[in-house]
Formats: structure tokens, sequence, C-alpha cells
């Protein structure tokens, strides 16, 4: 079993349960699957069921719908103070009756940072931070990774489409991908040998306060690591690394053209798109790979794709391996999904929320379908991140054809008054239709749009509430 001790007041010996707060989310429940499969006693509670929840019941992780203390006695009766570690997301409110319960009883409660970062200690860390990318960058890292000669153990913020699950482990690698989440400046509970950062637009405004703190956690971020930063080339970020630690930048050079006096130290050039898909030569430092093949064509992953595999070619995978693993590489659930792909109709599912996300992703939507009709759906992610950038997100929605949007997702947030999703519709010019709609009603909405387009269509669904859960359904109704 890992050693917790220095993360915990109880002794590392005493440990015999690890019980965790929300561990239906993405983070946690890989968390989850980490300690059940080092022999840990594991179970969680959740707000509501899903294919999430239930693989880990599958697993043989007890999980618990009711925030009742006193089903958490009758079910884990075993779980006591004595020998029960607590793992909590920020997910779950400080009201919640039974986090209330688990404080009162003195139970030894840690934010599922301080118990990732005591990981980041134990392996060679190899973490991925950014606002935008990290899960596609760091799923890409890891699967290179993964099928190479040195291998990884990971802890992914999405399911790997390769793999099915968000936790990989090798046990005879002692290196690990994680993905850096600076919400609630959690990062900083880590220690990497080598971190990228994709990007440093602001975001979590309701913790940061300033775009100029937002950054300011990065640079602090930065002075945590051990080996080798690697940065996107030009973003507003001032490293503060510690003497011996080595600084990369990377980048994507279109049409050619490119500075040879401040070029990226790694970079992707001659890219080609053909048939659907995407090729390029990828630029080391002592190297060139050439033409090699995008395992998801869609060109923001050409830039996620050179982020990976400079860390991995940094880390000792070769040639031939990083070839193979690109070309191989089959995405995340939920980031530019591709459901439908037809002449008359595409379906696409993204988990953007953030008003640089949406347009990353319509600017992907317009090069792969440049004479299609684009009508966007957008679930509001929080009430805080809806008010704090509304006319940002206003402009980006503006770019698409027509545009439906769902209420705003709450998450963790109580309701501010005078914010909803109409805040974000403003005046997109001639022909150009914005709403609300209920989730119930969405179905129906988009079949009416579909009908009533005089060209073919491409539907696109982003957000990070609950509107992967419409998914299925809406793939169902519209292949029909």
């Amino acid at each position: 079993m890992p050693d917790l001790y220095f993360i915990t007041m109880i002794k590392q010996s005493d440990i015999q349960n690890i019980f965790f707060l929300g561990v239906g989310g993405i983070g946690m429940s890989a968390l989850a699957r980490y300690f059940h499969h080092c022999g840990y006693a594991v179970a969680g509670y959740d707000r509501t069921p899903s294919d999430l929840t239930h693989e880990l019941e599958q697993e043989g992780i007890c999980v618990t719908f009711e925030d009742d203390p006193s089903s958490f006695i009758l079910h884990f009766s075993s779980f006591n103070p004595q020998h029960t570690l607590v793992v909590r997301t920020p997910a779950v409110p400080e009201d919640s009756a039974l986090y209330t319960y688990l404080r009162e009883q003195n139970y030894d409660i840690r934010k599922r940072a301080e118990v990732l970062g005591l990981v980041t200690r134990q392996m060679k860390a190899l973490c991925v931070a950014g606002t935008h990318g990290k899960t596609t960058t760091s799923t890409m890292l890891a699967h290179l990774l993964y099928q190479s000669e040195i291998g990884t153990n990971a802890f992914l913020g999405g399911i790997s489409v390769n793999y099915g699950t968000n936790l990989l482990l090798q046990k005879d690698s002692n290196v690990v991908v994680i993905e850096a989440d600076e919400y609630d400046r959690s990062f900083h509970h880590l220690t990497p040998y080598m971190s990228i950062v994709t990007a440093v637009d602001p975001d979590h405004l309701d913790i940061y306060g300033t775009p100029e703190a937002y950054r300011e956690a990065f640079a602090h971020y930065t002075s945590l690591i051990t080996g080798a930063l690697v940065m996107k080339h030009g973003i507003d970020l001032q490293p503060r690394l510690k003497k011996g630690v080595q600084c990369y930048t990377y980048g994507v050079e279109a049409n050619g053209e490119r500075v040879e006096a401040n070029a990226p130290d790694f970079y992707a050039d001659n890219i080609q798109v053909t048939k659907g898909q995407i090729y390029f030569d990828f630029h080391t430092p002592t190297e060139v790979l050439k033409e090699l093949k995008l395992g998801v064509p869609v060109w923001v992953n050409i830039e996620n794709a050179v982020a990976a595999m400079s860390v991995a070619w940094l880390n000792g995978v070769k040639a031939d391996e990083l070839r193979r693993g690109i070309a191989s590489f089959k995405g995340v659930h939920r980031r530019f999904n591709i459901h439908i792909n037809t002449p008359k109709l595409a379906y696409i599912d993204d988990y953007a929320h953030h008003p640089q996300e949406i347009a990353t992703a319509i600017d992907s939507i317009r090069k792969l379908y440049p004479e299609r009709r684009l009508i966007g759906v957008f679930q509001p992610h929080l009430y805080t991140r809806t008010r704090d950038f509304a006319p940002e997100f206003a402009q980006v929605l503006g770019t698409l054809d027509e545009c439906v949007l769902l209420p705003i997702y709450p998450a963790r947030e109580l309701p501010i008054p005078g914010v909803t999703s109409q805040m974000l519709i403003t005046a997109n010019g001639e022909g150009k239709e914005a709403k609300v709609v209920e989730k119930q009603d969405l179905i129906d909405e988009l079949k009416r749009r579909i009908a009533n387009s005089p060209t073919p269509v491409v539907i696109l669904t982003v957000g990070a509430g609950d509107i992967d859960r419409l998914v299925p359904q809406i793939t169902k109704a519209l292949k029909k």
C-alpha cells in the first residue's frame, strides 16, 4: 500500500478504509480506483447515480447516494475515525449533512489535491496544467508513454477512449501522468517532475478575483517543478523556476511561416489535411519526425499532440513509438466526439465551457465542415463564470449560425439574482436565431431547426454540466 503517513493525522499503519465525498467526479473516481487497487476498503458518496458510479460499483466500490449520516452509520459501520481517511472534493458543499457529520466526528478529511500531491512525491510526476486542453493533452501523453518501453501510470480528467477508463496502472513503471487542476489552487499541492502549461486565459474568477491573481497562481505552480517546464509559446506567463529546471516552449507554425530567431523548441509544421486526415512534421531540438498521422483529426489536437510528444520525447520515448502512439490515439470521452457524420448531418459533442474553448471548437468545425450550417447548443456552467464572462460568451456564441441555450448548470453554486442563460443572448445578426429551452424540449427544438435548414447541418453540444447525459438521446433521435 502507498505510504499515506505524511498527509494524515492517522498513522499509515492504522488506515484501513478510504471514503470519498463526491466519488462520482472524474478525478475522485480515479483516486478511488487507485486505492481500491492498492487494497484499501474504498467507498464513497455522490449526489446522483451516473455511468461512472455504476462502473465503480461494478468494480467493488460501494457508493451511497444518501446525504444522510444515519445511512452512513448503517452501511459503513467499520469506517470509524480511527481507521478511515476521508477525501473530499469542493463539489460537495460545506453544508452537506454527511460532510458536517464527518467533521463533527473528527474524521481526518483531506482535499483530493492533497492526496494526489502525495502521489506526485512517490513517483516521477508528469503534470499537465492550463486553462484549456489539459485532459486531451494528458491523455495523449499517457497513451504515448503507456505504449512505449517506458510505460506509465495515469490519473486522467476524462475517460480515455483507448482504454475505457480514467486510471492507468503499470506496476513496473515509476512514472505517473496527472492532470493539474488550477481550481481552488489545487495544483499547488503537486510536485511535478515535468509539467506542460497549455494556456493561462483567466478562469475561476470566483476564486481568484482578478486575471492577474489567476496568472500568479500559475507562476507559483511553476516554482514547484523539479525537472522541466514545457509551456505554450507566447502565453502570458512568467515562469518562476528553481535553479537547474529547464524551460522549453512548443507551438504550431501555420502556413509555413516561422521566425527562426524566435521559434519554439518543439513545433509542428508542414500540416496537411487529406481525405479527412491530418498529417504534420514534428520538430524537436535535435530531430524531425516527418508526416505524423494525427489519430483524432481535429485541428486543435495538433497543438495538444505537440505538447504531449514534447514531454514524451524528453522522457525517452523513441521516434517510432511517438509515430505509432499519436496515430493510434483515439481521443477522450466528451472531447470533440463525432457521434453522427453523414453528408446531410453531423453531430459533435464537446466539454468546452470557457469562451476560448468554445471558440476553438467552433473553429475546428468550420475547418472540417466549411459549407455547413452550424447549430450550437450550450449549457453554461456555474453562475459566477456566466456572470464574469457574459460578454465573451455572447461574442463567441454569436459566431454560430444558430444558438440554443440550456439553463445554467449550478454545480456547487447557489443562484445569483439576474444571472441566467438569457443574458448571453444578443442580437446575432440577420437570419440567426438564439433562444433558451429546457432540457426536455431540446430534441424537438433541434429537429425543427434541422428540418428548416436549407443546407446540411452540424449540431454541436457543449458544456461541463449534465448536458452529456442528453448525448445518447440526441444521437438516437437525430439518427432517425
